[in-house]
């Protein structure tokens, strides 16, 4: 699943090859974009006695038993990324807001907020927080009155939440209406 869906075929190329040059004891070196190939990597592979797939029947260390499917094995090359907490750490209480949407601006350039996608929308909804999920979908996003009377409440020392329509929502009727499609709020508030 993690090849095909990154589309990384080459990785797993370079995994075949590897295991053929580390039996063949030889160093090879390919340019990115055009590199060895593949029938070059089955004679590679041909010469190290090894099977043309690159597969190779693994068992189960714990049971004996061999795997249903054989397993793609081999060497490959590995560079560290130089990815540490000390350029990565961010933190936001009041910032940019995007002029559309009302929506906090992404990223640690712009002084963004920190995003709350669907996947974790889903993992709120499982738990049934409900009222998390209404003060993360409002107020702290793009519930411009909402955001206004959270402020004043904290301020007064009360708890309570009161949430509005959604500027995404007033963002998602007007692009229905330039698609001619006659849109109408019925009422005072959404929610």
């Amino acid at each position: 699943l993690g090849v095909p869906s990154r589309m990384n075929v080459g990785q797993v190329l370079e995994t075949h090859l590897g295991w053929a040059c580390k039996k063949l004891g030889l160093t090879v070196a390919t340019p990115i974009f055009d590199g060895i190939p593949e029938k070059n990597i089955q004679e590679y592979l041909r010469q190290a006695e090894l099977p043309e797939t690159g597969k190779t029947q693994l068992v189960d260390g714990c049971t004996g038993e061999a795997f249903f499917q054989q397993v793609v094995v081999g060497y490959m090359y590995m560079l560290k990324l130089n990815h540490l907490v000390t350029g990565k750490i961010h933190a936001r209480a009041v910032g940019p807001y995007s002029l559309i949407t009302q929506q906090p601006l992404g990223g640690k350039a712009q002084y963004g907020g920190q995003r709350f996608g669907e996947m974790e929308v889903w993992a709120l909804e499982a738990y049934g927080a409900a009222y998390t999920l209404q003060e993360i979908l409002t107020v702290k996003s793009d519930d411009v009155s909402g955001r206004t009377k959270i402020y004043e409440n904290l301020v007064k020392g009360d708890n309570s939440l009161q949430a509005s329509t959604p500027q995404s929502f007033n963002v998602l009727m007007k692009e229905m209406q330039s698609l001619c499609l006659d849109v109408r709020v019925l009422g005072e508030d959404v929610l």
